[in-house]
């Protein structure tokens, strides 16, 4: 990863998150997020932001796009697998949150609704920034941004550090080894072009992951394996006007095992063990789009933001059962899209508003093998329907009004069209091929409000109601298979979109020595889609689909702060509280029951001390993470017995030490001792332990 001295990528602090300023008593920078589609102050905002740049990534070494997640207020990380990793963000997962990578929609038609593997598929090392926008923002991005927006933000190529037109070649080498997870990632990147004209940046990484070596249990067999990513971006200025952005990105994983359902597994404060022989996953992802950004375009137009993009996901899985049965089954998801974007002033009001489209176009089979290697069956499909189709097209209008110099409103409205086709499932009942074709549309809302308070403006009052949404996808109208340790999902195609209305209230305060951010949201929940028993036995299994049969509740409250202690020590850190019912169908009672929201994220607090040695030219930072123990658990909860203990998930506290110095201009070094008291934990819902004591080591040298 880049330091903060590199050129082409631009470094902003928020008090927010777990960060190191560059002067720690500073702490009134400024910080431009663009998760709310448009340029615009994190303070002033309406919403609970929080902003991870390329140095605090660097700093914090993760080992993963989720690990550099992990402190962020609000955001609790589960890992079904080492490879896998699904942030529940305000107690929600999967498809209701929503991912963007440089505006463009990463959610595509088989997300599913818990944890899954999707987020694993993004190369951090390749980011300059990640912003993560809490709460609902359907009026902007439509279906799925519910819990939380995260917008991922790839370095801009283009230099504007040397003279205008003269050409320059640059690149750095970064390699990171943690002990405890036996891994050794290496990161290349090169950097070309001519300055304020064009540039290019290429960037390569490749990643061995070894068995993690947890506390108590020691080493995790089958929690290895091995990834590689490539990405290239070019920048190029027409004129001093138009800005155009071609950019690819791709990432594969071999040989990722869902560990937990298998033989290998080790128990954890009282968990199964899995039966199956083997259980993994390959997968393979890539990204391209061309962006033109275009500012002044007309006396009535401000700016101008136009992007084509093409998606392409490929899944293939293995597993073998107990009695030496194999399933093959694959996925092919092709999702093109379409973003045109207007900003627009008259007088107090600034306009943001455009249309999208997104269409996704998906493939699956599965073919089951007798042990003896013989073909049992070529199923109809594979884990979600064939040969479908599925259409999300958007519009969308938000009006930020200055009321006065200390406050603005916002309002914002959304029209959103879906519609899926599928061309080939499995009907749960005739067990025969059938086809399936439905639309939805929908119209959601919100108000925002936010007020200054006194002379200086360095108090902040904001709030906010609105609604969002979530249309079915193909994964919820056709999937077929294992879901939780005793579940087998079939398809379900008699489903409406989901609905939300959720209420916040938050307060931020920002001087030279503190920043101070708080929030308090409650969301009604409304149609919302869960895996309900259906009665059958199938493989052994209950089976279970997709129906709008419950409704409910979460709130939470998030608290944030940094304070300087002098110029060069400062202290931060978060607290979250979440809680959240559903009311859900008992199959066994026969009738509807209410019990905890599945894997509700526990009260966790995060704590940093940090400190600056200028003449040194190096850091330091003590972190600490405390987790109580999980022990509100829904039906389906305690039923995953392959990653959740009896009783809950016990409580754990984490305390990591890591320090860092620019050795000269051209090297970096920063070395870390995590898990120092060797603690023996999970995250609560995830397959396997994190890993015990261990030495992370970084080094970064450019040219």
């Amino acid at each position: 990863m880049p330091s903060s001295t590199s050129p082409q990528r631009s470094i902003a602090w928020i008090a927010l998150v777990p960060a190191i300023p560059a002067s720690a008593g500073l702490l009134t920078e400024e910080v431009l997020v663009t998760a709310t589609r448009n340029d615009a102050q994190a303070f002033e905002l309406p919403y609970s932001v929080q902003v991870l740049t390329s140095n605090d990534i660097e700093r914090q070494m993760p080992r993963n796009m989720p690990e550099a997640l992990v402190e962020l207020p609000g955001v609790n990380v589960q890992k079904t697998a080492n490879g896998q990793g699904s942030p529940f963000i305000r107690g929600f997962t999967g498809y209701r949150t929503l991912t963007l990578i440089d505006g463009v929609r990463y959610n595509n038609s088989v997300y599913r609704d818990g944890p899954n593997e999707y987020f694993s598929l993004i190369d951090s090392y390749s980011l300059d920034s990640i912003e993560l926008l809490n709460g609902p923002a359907s009026t902007l991005y439509g279906s799925d941004a519910i819990g939380g927006t995260l917008n991922l933000k790839s370095p801009s190529a283009l230099n504007t550090d040397h003279q205008e037109n003269t050409f320059y070649v640059s690149g750095q080498q970064h390699l990171r080894y943690a002990s405890a997870e036996d891994s050794l990632i290496s990161r290349t990147e090169l950097n070309t072009g001519q300055s304020h004209n064009w540039g290019l940046q290429l960037g390569y990484s490749w990643k061995n992951f070894g068995d993690v070596k947890a506390a108590d249990l020691g080493t995790q067999d089958k929690t290895g394996y091995d990834e590689q990513a490539f990405d290239l971006r070019l920048d190029k200025a027409l004129n001093e006007q138009w800005l155009v952005t071609i950019a690819h990105q791709q990432l594969e994983q071999d040989d990722v095992w869902r560990t937990h359902s298998t033989q290998y597994a080790k128990s954890f404060a009282g968990t199964t063990i899995g039966s199956d022989q083997k259980r993994l996953k390959d997968q393979r992802r890539s990204l391209s789009y061309i962006k033109l950004n275009g500012d002044e375009i007309t006396a009535a137009i401000d700016t101008l933001q136009l992007t084509f993009s093409h998606q392409q996901w490929d899944e293939n899985g293995d597993r073998v059962r107990d009695n030496g049965k194999q399933n093959l089954d694959y996925f092919d998801s092709r999702m093109s899209g379409f973003d045109l974007q207007f900003e627009s002033h008259w007088q107090n009001i600034q306009l943001t508003y455009g249309v999208d489209f997104y269409r996704d176009e998906v493939d699956s089979g599965r073919t089951d093998y007798h042990a003896d290697g013989s073909i049992d069956e070529v199923r109809i499909q594979g884990p979600i329907g064939d040969d479908a189709r599925y259409d999300l097209f958007g519009i969308y209008l938000q009006a930020a009004i200055d009321l006065s110099e200390a406050t603005t409103l916002i309002l914002g409205s959304r029209y959103t069209d879906t519609q899926a086709d599928i061309g080939r499932f499995e009907d749960p009942q005739t067990n025969q091929a059938a086809s399936f074709s439905d639309s939805w549309q929908q119209a959601v809302s919100s108000v925002r409000l936010s007020h200054a308070l006194g002379d200086e403006q360095r108090w902040r009052v904001w709030g906010g109601v609105s609604q969002s949404f979530r249309a079915p996808n193909i994964a919820d109208l056709s999937r077929y298979g294992k879901s939780r340790s005793d579940e087998l999902e079939v398809a379900a195609t008699n489903l409406d979109p989901e609905q939300f209305l959720t209420y916040e209230l938050g307060m931020k305060a920002e001087t030279e020595n503190y920043q101070i951010s708080s929030s308090y949201y409650y969301t009604d929940i409304r149609d919302f889609i869960i895996s309900t028993p259906t009665g059958r036995i199938v493989e052994e299994l209950n089976e279970v689909k997709k129906q709008n049969s419950s409704e409910g509740f979460i709130q939470g409250i998030e608290f944030s702060g940094q304070y300087a202690i002098n110029s060069n020590i400062n202290v931060d850190g978060n607290i979250t509280w979440l809680e959240g019912d559903l009311e859900v169908y008992n199959a066994e009672l026969q009738h509807n029951i209410t019990e905890p929201f599945s894997r509700l994220m526990p009260l966790t607090l995060h704590l940093a001390l940090n400190g600056e040695l200028p003449q040194l030219n190096s850091w330091w930072r003590i972190q600490l993470t405390h987790a109580e123990k999980a022990d509100k658990l829904s039906s389906g909860d305690k039923s995953d017995t392959e990653r959740i203990p009896p009783g809950g998930t016990p409580a754990y506290t984490v305390v990591n030490l890591s320090a860092g110095a620019a050795i000269n201009e051209h090297l970096d070094v920063v070395v870390g001792l995590d898990n120092i008291f060797n603690e023996a934990y999970r995250s609560h819902g995830s397959g396997s332990n994190e890993p015990g004591r261990g030495v992370n080591v970084g080094l970064t040298a450019r040219f």
